[in-house]
């Protein structure tokens, strides 16, 4: 286990697991946090043996009540690093796939943590919402962008104009939660989930996590599968080992020994 003064970060082979650690504050985060979640995350992304990370929080309470409103009332900076809130939300160009795990609130800024993974597993204690407008505030950090897109416009909105909180299986409902489990159960359903994951080509992940918000951002789907084989991720994985290593593990009727290059 890594040592981190605001969260903590363990290894279980190809596996990256970070814990924001401020259960004091229901794991709310300010600036010097984000700056030492940008590190952490930075490391994550340019480990070639680390494949896929959870993100979860300590505690039973809170996942994250997002930004830290005390301590910016304090006169604590409302600043960010370049990679965005809690080191995250402005990291688009991280194309190893991440599993929130939902332990308890997650609010504001702990919502839109959620919303910039790829995968949420939610314990039926969860609690979802973008309350900031109630404190003069807004989810700039991507809850206005990566909800409606994930949700719909008018879902979305529905959560977003009103403040109001939704629960783990109405998130599930809407769209925004791949899965709900009892909270003892949570940590192993993200493994799970993170084991099948494990199972594939990481450059197979990478290449199809990057060209699905890629091609999101394209005009249409015509413009998307043109496009599609200029990604960086789609070209490594044309040109990787495992490119290789997978037809032939399946003539070979064996398991793929995948390198993640």
């Amino acid at each position: 286990m890594s040592s981190y003064e605001f969260c903590k970060v363990e290894r279980e082979g190809p596996l990256t697991i970070i814990t924001l650690n401020r259960p004091e504050v229901m794991n709310a985060i300010h600036a010097p946090a984000s700056e030492e979640l940008s590190g952490v995350f930075d490391t994550f992304a340019s480990d070639p043996d680390q494949w896929v990370a959870i993100v979860t929080g300590a505690g039973d309470r809170a996942f994250s009540a997002g930004n830290d409103l005390k301590y910016q009332a304090s006169g604590g900076k409302l600043t960010w690093p370049a990679s965005g809130f809690a080191g995250l939300t402005s990291r688009h160009d991280l194309d190893k796939p991440l599993i929130a795990a939902v332990n308890g609130i997650a609010m504001g800024g702990g919502f839109e943590i959620a919303l910039a993974c790829d995968i949420i597993v939610a314990s039926e204690k969860a609690v979802f919402a973008l309350p900031e407008p109630r404190v003069g505030l807004a989810a700039l950090a991507g809850g206005l962008h990566r909800l409606p897109r994930t949700i719909g416009e008018k879902r979305a909105l529905g959560m977003i104009l009103t403040g109001r909180r939704v629960s783990p299986q109405e998130g599930k409902d809407l769209g925004f939660v791949n899965e709900v489990v009892p909270a003892d159960d949570l940590m192993a359903a993200a493994k799970r989930w993170a084991q099948q994951i494990l199972e594939l080509s990481p450059m197979s992940v990478r290449a199809s996590k990057q060209a699905v918000y890629r091609g999101l951002a394209e005009p249409s789907v015509a413009e998307a599968m043109k496009n599609q084989a200029k990604y960086p991720a789609v070209a490594a994985m044309f040109r990787s080992e495992d490119f290789a290593e997978g037809p032939m593990a399946f003539a070979q009727k064996r398991p793929p020994q995948w390198k993640g290059k």
